[in-house]
């Protein structure tokens, strides 16, 4: 839907301003943005973290803490946003304006049913009885598109997946028919198939109900497939906005022209830096599991839920595998197994000859000394007690590297290969953005010099800019150091800049496995091809078209 010039705006932001109180000069977070948002209109807000698209959506619904000083005028038709405080901006929250978080897992309250939070609003705002507001809870569910909604309405957020629990906040959201939406990342680390469900319900419910979306978001393919018009931020600025095709094919700022350089796409040529040596893969297996099967208990006693079903795979030296799938196929269970964080119910796992589920005591402890893991969230598995040299240098220390210089001046040298400044090893980790936090968890998994690194969702979060950077980090790395690695990821477009060979898992199998350009280029298996179709492009006309063939396909 293209929205006509002509439509008065229902949200008018002008000369918006949010500072931050600090112990030292104050931070200019946004720094004098303006734009209109039409109704039914989708207004992407696109830029790298720390630009301020967040904090600038955030100021117009009072949701800042006492720190921030906004000025600067956000109306809502005729209301007056800025300024609103107390009983006044909760009628507007939640009501006109909703907010789609970006990680629901936070977001949503641990401790009530789905149905409970969606009916808390309603009977806020609409003033419905329990039975009346469980009701309608019920009917968003499966406006949203989750099974079983008359079961799923008293489920808790733990028994929900990533897709679902996105799907609940977006059934919040919708709950009392906003006028506008601010969907923040609201597809971050979804599987690309989840992804395009959810891109699609998006459409359909703007479509439907007329709702105005300011979409905040770092992913270009999304940008393409949803956005109308494109707002560009860098640094606090509003340095770009225009039609949505506009910004893709005739950028005019050098920082919008630079972040579509970053984007990583199917088919697009590899920079020079990321290249692999094909013949550097050498014919030794470094990690190799054989017949594994992993189990977990079913819920209240019901079946076990067999996770990994019979797989085999091997990685060889100097090579990169990737493990490719959705959110329950079992890629990060069993890239768990493959280093010991996961406990086997059958079958082998060989690392550097050594079976890790059999071996105890000094060989098991030996072989872990050369393993490394890149967890998906560093922010969560770096200690933020310890300094940035404290966390690289703790795997050396468990294992008896070294005496405490030796650790720290390692740690430093590690540093330096991240491109990280080696004063950073006095900082904490708080102290440090998104990607300079997974360059530290990089060298933190490299400490012990290892030859099988298993990387698990690297960079899903990371903006495109950052992303590229820590990708091409990685491979440096991996070229020079000649470790085997195994990587965990949704992301085809990441996939297609380093791997090796891939091996697509489904419902705990691995359905196809080849090589990079075999199984992205010919894809033998109906799933391996539904996953390459799911995947957005940063090329608004293509994602127009693409969008159309799957609404054409789910009314035929």
């Amino acid at each position: 839907m293209t929205t006509a010039p002509t439509q008065a705006p229902l949200l008018r932001v002008d000369n918006l301003h949010v500072n931050f109180r600090t112990d030292g000069a104050p931070v200019q977070a946004v720094k004098g943005i303006s734009f209109d948002l039409v109704p039914g209109e989708v207004l992407a807000i696109v830029g790298e973290s720390g630009s301020g698209k967040t904090v600038g959506s955030r100021a117009m619904i009072s949701l800042l803490p006492d720190t921030a000083a906004v000025t600067g005028s956000a109306t809502l038709d005729s209301t007056q946003l800025i300024g609103l405080k107390g009983q006044s901006i909760r009628r507007i929250r939640g009501d006109r304006i909703a907010m789609i978080f970006q990680e629901p897992s936070t977001a949503l309250d641990p401790v009530r049913t789905a149905g409970w939070q969606i009916c808390e609003a309603l009977q806020v705002h609409r003033k419905m009885t329990k039975k009346q507001a469980m009701a309608r809870a019920v009917e968003l569910l499966d406006l949203v598109g989750i099974p079983e909604p008359e079961q799923r309405v008293h489920s808790y957020p733990h028994q929900l997946s990533g897709g679902q629990k996105q799907r609940v906040m977006i059934a919040m959201a919708i709950s009392c028919d906003p006028e506008v939406i601010i969907a923040d990342e609201p597809t971050t680390a979804l599987d690309v198939t989840v992804q395009a469900q959810i891109l699609d319900l998006l459409h359909d419910l703007k479509d439907r109900l007329g709702t105005a979306i300011i979409l905040i978001t770092h992913n270009m393919g999304v940008v393409a497939d949803m956005a109308d018009r494109v707002a560009v931020m860098y640094r606090g600025e509003l340095v770009e906005s225009g039609p949505v095709r506009q910004i893709f094919e005739n950028p005019q700022h050098p920082y919008t022209k630079h972040l579509l350089s970053s984007v990583p796409y199917l088919g697009r040529p590899r920079p020079a830096s990321m290249e692999t040596v094909a013949e550097r893969v050498g014919t030794d297996v470094v990690m190799g599991v054989d017949h594994l099967c992993v189990d977990f208990p079913g819920r209240w006693g019901g079946e076990p839920v067999h996770a990994v079903k019979d797989v085999s795979l091997e990685v060889h030296s100097h090579e990169i595998v990737a493990l490719v799938g959705e959110s329950g196929s079992g890629k990060t269970t069993l890239g768990r197994c493959t280093v010991g964080l996961q406990a086997a119910t059958s079958g082998a796992v060989k690392v550097l000859g050594v079976n890790i589920v059999t071996a105890r005591g000094r060989a098991l402890r030996d072989v872990r000394r050369k393993i490394g893991f890149v967890f998906q969230d560093p922010a969560a598995s770096l200690n933020p007690r310890m300094t940035v040299g404290d966390c690289i240098a703790e795997p050396m220390l468990i294992h008896d590297i070294g005496s405490r210089t030796q650790r720290i001046a390692h740690a430093k040298e590690l540093l330096n290969a991240v491109e990280l400044p080696v004063d950073y090893a006095e900082r904490y980790p708080h102290e440090l953005s998104g990607g300079q936090r997974q360059r530290v968890s990089l060298a933190r998994a490299l400490a012990t010099s290892p030859q099988f690194v298993v990387a698990d969702e690297p960079t899903s979060a990371l903006d495109v800019s950052v992303q590229a950077r820590v990708l091409e980090v990685f491979v440096r790395l991996q070229h020079t150091m000649g470790f085997a690695c195994l990587f965990v990821t949704h992301d085809l477009a990441v996939v297609d800049m380093l791997a090796d060979r891939i091996a697509v898992m489904h419902h705990g199998e691995v359905v196809e496995l080849g090589t990079r350009d075999q199984v992205l280029r010919n894809p033998q298996q109906a799933y391996t091809r539904e996953l390459i179709a799911a995947v957005p492009l940063p090329d608004a006309a293509e994602q127009g078209k693409r969008r159309a063939i799957r609404r054409a396909g789910r009314t035929a």
